[in-house]
């Protein structure tokens, strides 16, 4: 049976200054909010002394959205707060509560880990409440954060993070304290990425400019890795541990290929596949095991499919759908948690965009503005400037294999929500992913005329 799989942005927002990082709140009661970190090299004062100059200055913006992604609302955000902060490099929620509440992680340029906890305002809508933060040292960078909850085990709560001069960072969370358990020198250069192996969360991952993906088992201490592998040629700067598979390790680096490793035999990967783009954040999809969201740099949003891989065939993972309307480069990208029907919503924007499985073309974007907000929807255009609505046919569209293997799970339909940010255009997009089956003509059925 083949497959449909269609992309439609739903909103754009910008954030102003580049933005780099945006995460969806996996806690149920919390799956509407949204935040987004975003990062601006200030240019030196002209009258700053040589000494001033050499200090760049590094300022940020953390923006707090609610979603509400229902057919009849329309755009789904609204901003509902935004802190003007250091530099942010990356954002995680914990994936547990902590005191009842939602907490989120924010690594930042002045060399913190910053905590922020979200509450309820008087007018209803939620806002983020800085809690705790700790400095991971001086002349550095935090470049990356991870939580050791990514299966929801809520006991010994932990942070790693990476930071500018190449070291790692484990931290305890405790009732009123977030404390440096031990850090070490980890890479040679830039330790652009670290993480938690999800189902033992006294290993870590990291890596670095170095080109080094290295492993860490915190109860041998960290004096030397566990392995170190060389397999990719640039520098390593995403890592996800699978929460749904057991030893399944996803790493993408600058050299634009993304490896699937077993966990258990660090010295090969499952699988290769070349994207197109260096790999900077790469998100394993909340429920279904196989599916990989990867933010590419210069290459967009691709939506991957790993089962084969996963189960040792050494293949690469194909593309189910990609993301191409970004002007910049492809940084920060997370999956929602929040449910959405099969329906596709009836709403005007459909948007020239091109994946496996459907071509859309005969039409124009054309941005709509909503001033004084900085959000702007999009809808399509034909050539003489007339509006497409959302009803019109679509151009025939061409099927997918199906990457089941299962028959049982062949009628299943899947709509995800998904958000994305980019650089240098400082554009954050929101915009939903339906996959379903090809839609089959029942054999009593006459075929159409031509």
């Amino acid at each position: 049976m083949g497959w449909q799989s269609r992309t439609r942005t739903l909103q754009v927002f910008d954030t102003e200054l580049s933005a780099d990082t945006v995460e969806w709140c996996p806690l149920p009661q919390w799956s509407h909010v949204l935040a987004c970190g975003t990062y601006q090299l200030q240019k030196g004062d002209d009258k700053q002394t040589a000494e001033d100059s050499t200090a760049p200055s590094r300022i940020g913006r953390l923006y707090l959205f609610d979603c509400n992604p229902q057919p009849s609302f329309i755009p789904p955000l609204t901003e509902t707060q935004r802190i003007d902060t250091p530099a942010v490099l990356d954002l995680k929620w914990c994936h547990v509560p902590i005191s009842e509440r939602p907490l989120l992680g924010m690594a930042t340029a002045s060399g913190e880990i910053q905590l922020y906890k979200l509450m309820e305002s008087q007018q209803g809508t939620c806002v983020l409440e800085c809690e705790l933060s700790t400095e991971l040292g001086p002349d550095r960078l935090a470049l990356s954060l991870d939580w050791s909850t990514g299966r929801g085990e809520s006991s010994d709560v932990r942070v790693v993070c990476s930071d500018s001069s190449g070291s790692l960072t484990a931290l305890s969370l405790g009732e009123a304290s977030l404390t440096a358990v031990c850090q070490w020198k980890a890479h040679d250069f830039e330790a652009w990425i670290s993480a938690f192996s999800y189902w033992d969360t006294q290993i870590v991952y990291s890596g670095g400019d170095d080109c080094k993906l290295k492993g860490w088992d915190l109860r041998m201490g960290p004096s030397s890795p566990s392995f170190t592998s060389k397999r990719h040629t640039m520098g390593v700067c995403s890592i996800h541990s699978n929460p749904h598979r057991e030893h399944i390790l996803a790493t993408g680096s600058y050299d634009e290929n993304l490896l699937l490793w077993d966990g258990r035999n660090m010295k090969q990967p499952l699988s290769e596949t070349a994207v197109g783009g260096g790999v900077w954040r790469l998100k394993w999809h909340p429920s279904q095991e196989h599916l990989l969201l990867a933010a590419c740099m210069h290459n967009d949003f691709h939506i991957l499919h790993c089962q084969k891989a996963m189960e040792g065939q050494d293949a690469p993972c194909p593309v189910l759908a990609s993301y191409i309307l970004h002007n910049s480069l492809a940084y920060g990208a997370d999956w929602s948690r929040l449910p959405l029907s099969n329906s596709t919503p009836p709403s005007p924007q459909e948007p020239p965009q091109t994946s496996v499985g459907l071509t859309e073309s005969g039409g124009h974007l054309r941005i709509q503005y909503e001033s004084p907000t900085g959000s702007f929807d999009t809808s399509l255009e034909d050539d003489s400037g007339r509006y497409i609505p959302d009803q019109c046919s679509l151009p025939e569209k061409s099927s997918i294999p199906d990457p089941f293997t299962s028959p049982a799970r062949d009628s299943q339909s899947l709509s995800c929500l998904m958000a994305t940010c980019s650089f240098y255009d400082h554009m954050m997009h929101v915009w939903r992913w339906d996959w379903s089956p090809e839609e089959q003509q029942k054999p009593s059925e006459p075929a159409p005329s031509s």
